[in-house]
Order: C-alpha cells, then sequence, then structure tokens
C-alpha cells in the first residue's frame, strides 16, 4: 500500500497585481521524491517553492503538511550578510536542541570544501553557494528545496552535489538550469508552463519528449477552437518544438568544426610558432605563445601555447579558483603574462558578457534598455524592430514598455543576454552566460551561438550546454598545467577521470544470472546503424539538391498558368521530398545520439 505524501497542495492559486501566476495547481510530495520543477523565467517556480517552503501564503488553496515534518529551503540568492563567517552560515541550519552541533557542521564544512572562517560579504560567490547548500542540508530535512544550486560551483562541486542527492533520504525539489545536473538527480518532473502544472513520473531525462506530447495534444485542441490564442500557437511552435530539437546540420557542422580544430590544435603542437602561414595570419584572432602567470607563489598558468583561429568555439572549464577569469584576461590583453607573449588578429570587435558586471537601469523599460531613440537597433549588421528582437529572445511584445524592475531574475539576464548580443562584434566572451537561465532560453543562446560567425570564449560550469556548443576546451587543472581537447566536454571528462579500480573479488556467478558487465562492455551500433551513419547525410545532401531543383522550377510565374499538371505534380513531389529528408535526419540523429551514449 502507498505511502500518503508528506506534502499536498490542492487548487492553488497566486497573483501579484494583475499577473496571474499560477492558477489551480496540485502537487503532493512523497518521501524521498527526487523532482525537477521546470518551466520559463517568470513562470512562478522560484515563488511555488516559496510557498511550499512556507514563506509566502497563496491566494486561495488546500495545504496538507504531515505532522513533524521540517522542510530545509535555499533560495537562489540566499542572504548571508548577519553571518560573520561562514562557519556561522553553516551552523544556522542546525536547530539548538542538536548535540555535538559543532562537530556535525565541521563534517559538513570538510564534505564541501567550504572556507569555513571567511566573511561571506568578502567569499567569492561559489564559497558562499557552498555555504548555503550546507546550511539547507544541516539536520536532515524531510523536504529540502533548492533553487538553481549549481550556480556559481565548479564542475567537482556539482558532481559531489549529485552524489549527495542521491544518497540523500528525503525529498528534494530542483530548480536548476543545467540539464545534465537535472538528469543525473531527477526521477519525477513538475511542469509549470503558463500558470498550470504538469507531472511526470519519470525524471528530467525524459522531458523533452514528454513535453512534446503535451504541446501536441494543446495544438490538436486548438485546431477545433476557431484561431483561439496566436500568440500561444506560435509560442507553441516556434518557443519550444522547434528548438527542442536539436537540428542534424547544426549536430555535422559542429562535428566538422571540432574536426578543424583538431588540425589546428595538432599543427600548432607541430610546427614553429614563429612561422608566419598566410592562411593562419589571415584568419587568427589571438596567439599566445609559451604564457606564465603566477600570484605570489602560486602558478596560475605554466607555459600555455595556442591558437584560436576565426570561427573557433572555446570552452574554459576547472575548479573554482583554477584562473579561468585569469586565463580570459590574459587572452584578451587586460592583464599582461609574466613571461612569454599574447598577440591579438587586427579589427577585432570585442562583444563581453559577464552577469556580475553588467547593469541594468531598473527604471528604463525594456524599449529603452535596448533603444534610447527611434524603434530599430542595429544587430549583426541588420536594422531589427525593438518588439521583434524582444520576441526573439521570448519576451511578449507587452513586456516591451514594462520597467526592467519587474523582470524576475531569469528574464533579467535574458534582457542582458540581448543587450550584449546586440553588440557589433565578431569576438564574443561568455563569462557563466547560462545561470539562471530557463530551457528555452538556452535553447535559444545555442541557436544563437551556432548561428554567430565570429570567435567565442566560454567559461561555464554547464555541461550539456557545453557539448552542445563548444569546438575544443581548455582544461584547467588548477595547478597551473592547461590542456585543450578538441571536442565535447563529456569526451574530455572520460579521458581525465581515473578508470575504475579492478574489483579485487567476483563474486560467484549463478547459472541464471545475465552477465550485466559483460554486455555493457560490448554494447555496440550495430553494423546496419553504422551504414545508416555513413550513408544518410549523403542521402539528405542528394534530397536537399533535389528540393532545391524543385523550388526553382516552382518559382517560375507562369508556370502554374502554361502547365497546371506540371505545378501540381511538383508541388506534391516538394511536399514529399521535405518529408523524406526530414524522416532521414530524424532517424540519423536518433543513431548518432545513441552513439553517444554507447560512447560515454
Amino acid at each position: 500500500m502507498q505511502e500518503p505524501p508528506i506534502y499536498a497542495i490542492k487548487s492553488a492559486a497566486l497573483a501579484f497585481g494583475t499577473n496571474q501566476l499560477f492558477r489551480d495547481v496540485e502537487l503532493y510530495i512523497n518521501k524521498g521524491d527526487k523532482i525537477s520543477l521546470v518551466g520559463r523565467n517568470g513562470s512562478g517556480k522560484s515563488t511555488l517553492l516559496k510557498v511550499i517552503a512556507g514563506e509566502i501564503e497563496p491566494d486561495n488553496g488546500e495545504i496538507f503538511i504531515q505532522p513533524g515534518t521540517k522542510i530545509s529551503y535555499m533560495p537562489q540568492d540566499p542572504d548571508l550578510s548577519s553571518f560573520a563567517t561562514l562557519r556561522d552560515v553553516v551552523l544556522d541550519g542546525f536547530s539548538k536542541e542538536e548535540h555535538e552541533v559543532s562537530y556535525l557542521a565541521d563534517m559538513m564544512i570538510e564534505q564541501f570544501g567550504i572556507a569555513a572562517e571567511q566573511n561571506p560579504a568578502k567569499a567569492s560567490g561559489g564559497e558562499r553557494r557552498k555555504a548555503a547548500l550546507a546550511r539547507a542540508l544541516a539536520g536532515e530535512p524531510d523536504i529540502l528545496l533548492l533553487d538553481e544550486p549549481t550556480n556559481h560551483l565548479d564542475l567537482p562541486t556539482i558532481e559531489k552535489l549529485e552524489k549527495i542527492i542521491a544518497d540523500f533520504r528525503g525529498a528534494v525539489i530542483l530548480i536548476s538550469h543545467d540539464r545534465m545536473f537535472l538528469n543525473n538527480t531527477s526521477k519525477t518532473t513538475f511542469w509549470l508552463d503558463r500558470g498550470k502544472m504538469h507531472r511526470s513520473n519519470k525524471g528530467f531525462k525524459f522531458f523533452e519528449e514528454w513535453q512534446e506530447q503535451i504541446i501536441n495534444q494543446k495544438l490538436i485542441e486548438q485546431h477545433h477552437l476557431n484561431k483561439k490564442i496566436e500568440e500561444e500557437t506560435e509560442w507553441l511552435h516556434k518557443g519550444v518544438t522547434a528548438r527542442r530539437r536539436r537540428n542534424m546540420g547544426r549536430l555535422r557542422k559542429l562535428q566538422q568544426l571540432r574536426q578543424e580544430r583538431r588540425e589546428q590544435i595538432k599543427q600548432v603542437g607541430s610546427i614553429n610558432l614563429n612561422v608566419e602561414e598566410g592562411d593562419y595570419r589571415s584568419k587568427l584572432v589571438i596567439e599566445a605563445k609559451h604564457i606564465n602567470k603566477a600570484f605570489g607563489n602560486r602558478d596560475i598558468i605554466k607555459d600555455f601555447s595556442t591558437r584560436i583561429i576565426k570561427g573557433n568555439k572555446i570552452g574554459i572549464v576547472g575548479p573554482n579558483g583554477a584562473g579561468k577569469t585569469t586565463l580570459i584576461k590574459l587572452l584578451t590583453k587586460r592583464l599582461e603574462p609574466d613571461s612569454g607573449f599574447v598577440r591579438i588578429g587586427k579589427n577585432l570587435e570585442e562583444a563581453y558578457f559577464d552577469q556580475n558586471r553588467l547593469s541594468l537601469d531598473p527604471k528604463k523599460t525594456l524599449w529603452q534598455t535596448l533603444c534610447d531613440k527611434g524603434d530599430h537597433i542595429m544587430v549583426h549588421g541588420h536594422y531589427r524592430h525593438v518588439v521583434a528582437y524582444l520576441k526573439d529572445f521570448l519576451f511578449k511584445p507587452d513586456q516591451a514598455h514594462c520597467p526592467v524592475a519587474a523582470l524576475s531574475g531569469g528574464e533579467k539576464n535574458r534582457l542582458m543576454l540581448a543587450v550584449a548580443l546586440a553588440q557589433p562584434s565578431n569576438f564574443l566572451v561568455l563569462d557563466e552566460p547560462t545561470n539562471d537561465l530557463d530551457m528555452d532560453t538556452l535553447d535559444l543562446l545555442q541557436e544563437v551561438l551556432d548561428d554567430y560567425a565570429g570567435t567565442i570564449l566560454i567559461v561555464s560550469h554547464d555541461r550539456d550546454f557545453l557539448d552542445r556548443v563548444v569546438t575544443s576546451v581548455i582544461y584547467m587543472k588548477g595547478d597551473g598545467t592547461l590542456s585543450e581537447h578538441a571536442g565535447s566536454y563529456s569526451e574530455l571528462l572520460a579521458k581525465i577521470k581515473p578508470a575504475a579500480p579492478e574489483p579485487t573479488k567476483t563474486k560467484p556467478q549463478a547459472k541464471n544470472d545475465k552477465p550485466v558487465q559483460q554486455k555493457s562492455a560490448s554494447r555496440k551500433l550495430s553494423y546496419h546503424q553504422q551504414r545508416l551513419l555513413e550513408v544518410l547525410p549523403q542521402e539528405v545532401e542528394t534530397l536537399e539538391q533535389e528540393i532545391a531543383a524543385i523550388e526553382e522550377e516552382l518559382g517560375n510565374p507562369s508556370l502554374y498558368t502554361e502547365n497546371p499538371q506540371r505545378f501540381d505534380k511538383l508541388t506534391t513531389d516538394l511536399s514529399l521530398k521535405k518529408q523524406q529528408k526530414e524522416d532521414k535526419e530524424n532517424q540519423w540523429l536518433e543513431i548518432q545520439m545513441l552513439k553517444e551514449e554507447l560512447e560515454a
């Protein structure tokens, strides 16, 4: 018999002024649930978490909490200003009645590697986040609510947090933009979509497939409602389904760029760096030769050389404090190396995005933020209407005249991205661009970066985002050594992670037991799948040529009047070939993603 939920909400609604965040929300939380709460920025996710935490009361609805249930909540931006040290932050999570509080706090501090005696006001974002997480976990709550827990954390700490959540006996609700983190931690998904709550008893790993099923059902329902809610229909088509599919062409292009970067790295490693090669010089963005940088007795960068060529999209990863920001400052000549030198190519126009440096005037409207005068903005050499450009970043037209102060935290970051990406540039530096962005905005950012013709440097801890965008990854170990890997972050991780130790004893295998490990090790694509992976791109290319030829013939304005039968046949053929092309692209993509999973 199933246990009753430890927490439940029925028919809850909440509005701020005229903004109805959600209505008729129903949810229940069982002991041990691992829940991802997803939805657009501004949809009310953080507010709903505050309702569950008891910090906000809904306008109406019923709430049930099983007696004795302890709820712990870590907000997106925890206020630690009242604490003298980070140790005091951790101690605050324990109730006064608990014995050996100091000992338990020390265990948490050691587990997270917290600089315990540091003043929160002077601590880094990562240190403050670790202390806030330790405080939330202290005392083993029955329900743990975490709002963007991975922000400012480095990759080793994120992986540690994943293990803590997996071993945690209570229920956990997570809001996060980090897809891989949600994939690895959640087993249930709540989707807050335009005021309504949807629930799936599967983890975030299956969210996209489930989301598309719901959207398709809504589109079918809308066909019976005589053109109702045009804006919603556009959002459903453009904002989700179109962006959610990883286009085959984009994936092929990224693989090609990674191969090009692989060849560039080989050449840099094998040739005399003093040689002036014409092709490289014309495309050169940054050249670094044997650069070294130390602060006091600590080596940050030791003997690092690289050439960054036009079109490279390079991720920079490593633990907090490894020197990622220092590397960017060296490569962009904001900081001089102790030895070696950095050279920057001619006519470089840089746009720099750093959420901690960019600021927005809360009194200005979104329109005024982008465009002080007139109603058009220049974006990459083309004039765009301000409202149209805002729609690209998932803002509604009526938000154009809203003050910046009315935006949620995620919406403000989305607006900062719009401002940064509108700057004229051929070199883009992005320092932690994914913090606080929802999934749709991350898809949009990926799309923008895919189409960006210039060169990109990205500092990020978002593994899935790096896998989708970068052509290579510079890994900073933290001891001054740097290495560059042409490919995805996941491939780099597979290289640098130590192999699992051999088991000392082998458990006797029963007759009916399946050799799980051997079977897992031998998993690979079938010959037929491998063949399709090679053949399908050629078939798609042929179909593209045939489609182009048909479209060119249909472009003849006199065809319909002179030969209507031919016009009808071409129209039918065009529709058929486009469908065939889409089917083959999807088939190729499914096999390619399976291959990536098997190789991971």
